[in-house]
Formats: structure tokens, sequence, C-alpha cells
């Protein structure tokens, strides 16, 4: 079988039937108050007990389990009191991918996705000489000797080199918080729901030029967890489920410790790449999508996809800011739930609670009118991944 079969083989065989995820808010104030209300284990098992409740199924169902980091999965497996036939240890956009082939060669049935992190009650530090995850995953980590040795440095760089070659302003960046914010603001689970205008985000002090304080995520403490059937078996189910009809995947490997693909082509050869199987995958484009749920650990994510994966010229994010918008009030809705920036930072899996729960309908104030298809997309780390969800 060929890729461009497998990945048609792929398409609406396997759906998400339940989500769940820790109480953000409550766990944020507690943390800055001096508590540690649970550890990452403790918090994926909270998100896990809420997702069953939401697919009406017993966790004696459950044969697969994917652990996301931070956690081990073996130890994961053993706080849940999960023993499965199929594991696997990934990342919110690798694990869906993962389950959904496992769920077509019928190594499991029904796979539980856990996520917990205590990220923030353990003073996990995403920068400096000892950031997490070192020279094992995060490549600018090799440019420490010069100083460089954070995610904010990188992205700033990005946003500098974005700038200069297209014209995009700051006030263009503050776009992204704006519209999120809003979002935020009819979301009961965002952890930032003040809403803010283009004066609040140019008058906050940068973080790293010309990176502002709003442009950077939260960091806090939780988990989310999916419970992932095939779609035939989910729609027997207590809720309507979300139906997997696209994933791609595209990685930029060569010269990544250069840092090269992402500073010179920003993500824009992988999201070529993706758009083409993913989009192909599903039988639908861009403009078939009821709005976008885009990793962004940084602002500068949203343009860079919006223009890499075709919803916009190359050049033309900034326009595509200005003059149609991306938020629920005018334009292609993006980050519906406030996303990274305002709702929590889940690492990618509460965006994909989002558009769950987008897709069936449950977002009151900040819900989608008919919702069919929502185009989730994380470009992170030299690495491209999209998903299409839909009826």
């Amino acid at each position: 079988m060929s890729k461009s079969q497998l990945s048609k083989a792929l398409s609406g065989v396997a759906a998400i039937a339940g989500v769940g995820h820790s109480d953000w808010i409550a766990d944020y104030a507690a943390v800055r108050g001096g508590a540690k209300p649970h550890d990452s284990f403790g918090y994926g098992a909270i998100a896990l007990k809420r997702a069953l409740e939401d697919a009406g199924i017993d966790k004696s169902e459950i044969d697969g389990l994917v652990s996301g980091p931070p956690t081990a999965h073996e130890r994961m497996c053993e706080v849940l009191g999960i023993d499965p036939s199929w594991g696997a240890q990934a990342d919110a956009m690798m694990g869906i991918q993962a389950a959904a082939m496992a769920i077509h060669a019928g190594m499991c049935e029904v796979v539980a996705l856990v996520y917990g992190n205590d990220q923030r009650s353990a003073a996990v530090n995403y920068g400096g000489s000892n950031a997490a995850g070192g020279n094992a995953f995060l490549s600018y980590i090799y440019h420490a000797p010069w100083g460089f040795t954070s995610q904010g440095a990188l992205y700033a760089i990005m946003l500098r080199r974005f700038m200069h070659d297209t014209g995009f302003t700051e006030a263009d960046m503050g776009q992204v918080a704006v519209a999120q914010r809003l979002h935020a603001s009819l979301n009961p689970h965002a952890i930032m729901q003040k809403r803010v205008t283009i004066e609040d985000y140019l008058a906050t002090n940068y973080v790293t030029e010309p990176l502002h304080l709003l442009d950077y995520c939260l960091i806090n403490d939780g988990g989310v967890a999916f419970i992932m059937m095939s779609a035939e078996r989910a729609r027997r189910g207590k809720r309507k489920p979300a139906v997997i009809h696209g994933i791609g995947r595209h990685d930029l490997s060569r010269e990544a410790t250069s840092l090269a693909p992402r500073l010179t082509n920003f993500y824009r050869p992988a999201q070529a790449k993706v758009a083409e199987q993913v989009f192909n995958m599903a039988g639908v484009g861009p403009k078939d999508m009821s709005c976008l749920q885009i990793y962004d650990s940084f602002s500068v994510h949203i343009p860079l996809a919006l223009e890499g994966y075709g919803y916009c010229g190359y050049g033309e994010a900034a326009k595509f800011l200005r003059e149609t918008g991306i938020s629920l009030e005018r334009g292609l809705p993006v980050n519906t739930s406030g996303g990274h920036l305002s709702e929590s930072y889940m690492q990618g899996w509460n965006h994909q609670v989002e558009a769950v729960r987008q897709i069936r309908g449950e977002c009151g104030d900040r819900q989608v009118p008919d919702c069919r298809y929502v185009h989730y997309s994380s470009d992170v780390a030299g690495k491209a991944l999209s998903i299409i969800y839909g009826h």
C-alpha cells in the first residue's frame, strides 16, 4: 500500500468520543498561593476520570494508552490502573496519529490519551542553561555558548525576520492576543478572561523584543485526556463524536540544529507538504474550515500557519488579520477557547478539546455556528502536523 493509499485508508476510521480536563483556573490560583494540588500523574488521572464520564464508558474498556510527556508511560499505566495491550509515549499531535493507526490496524479498540503536567508548581525552566528538554529535544540549546537558550529568543528572531520580509508590524501581531483574549472572555475554563485592546498589547513590556508579554503562552499546571475509538463505535456512544478526517505530518530535519529551516523559510516547506496530505485525505480545503485551532506557545505561530496552510498568500498575513480577521466577531475564528495565550498551556492538548466541543456544538457563547470542520495545526520543534476534525 502506498503512502497516499494508507493516508486515505485512515480517513474517517477513528474518532474522539470523550474529553476531560482538570480545573485550570482553581489550580492556577492554588499554585500562585503556594499550594501544589497534584503532581503530573494526578492531573492526568483527574482528566481521564472526566473523559470517561464524558464518553460514557468504563475504564475496563480501555485497551490502549498514550501517555503524554513529561510523565513516564509505565508509571502512568500503574497510577491509572490500566494494563493496555497497546501503548505509546507521545505528544498531543503524534499521539492522535499513533492511536488512529493502532485502531485501524486492529491492535486495540479503545485508546485513552492522557496528559498531565505540574510545570508551574514544579518551576519547570523553559529557558536558560538548564531549560527543559536540553540537547535531546530543543535544538536551540546548541547555541547556549552565545547566550541563545530560550524558545522566546527563537520565536523573537523568527518574528523579526518575518517582519523584515513581509512588512508585518507589532500592531498586526497584537491582533492575535486581542482576538484570543476575546474568546477566552467567553470561556468559563480560561485562566485569562479580561479582554484587551491593541493599545493594551503595545503598552506591555517586551520580554524578548519584538515579542511582548501578551505574545507568550501561560505556564500552568493541569491535565487533559481523550477517549478515542473507531468512528463506527463512537457514533453509538453517549455523545456526538469528533471524527478524524485527515492527518498530515512533515518534519524539517535537515540543518535542524542550525535552526535554518525555521529562520529562513519559517515552517513553510513542511506546512505545504502537510496541507497537501491533510486536505487531500479529508477531501476538503481551507475554505471548508469552520474554525482553526493553532498551537500557540507564542503568538507568531498564528500568522505563519495562516500563510503556510493556504488561508492567505505568503506575505499576506497582516492583510488577513486586518481585513478578514480571526475572531468570533469577524472573519475566520482562530483558537476559539483562548488558546495557550489565554486559556491554558497544555501543549496542544487543550486545542483539541476545543475542536471536539466545537464539532459537538457545546461551546455556548463562543460556539461557531454550523461548525462542520475544525483544522488543528501544530508547528513546533521543526515538525509540522495537522488534524482535521469533523462530523
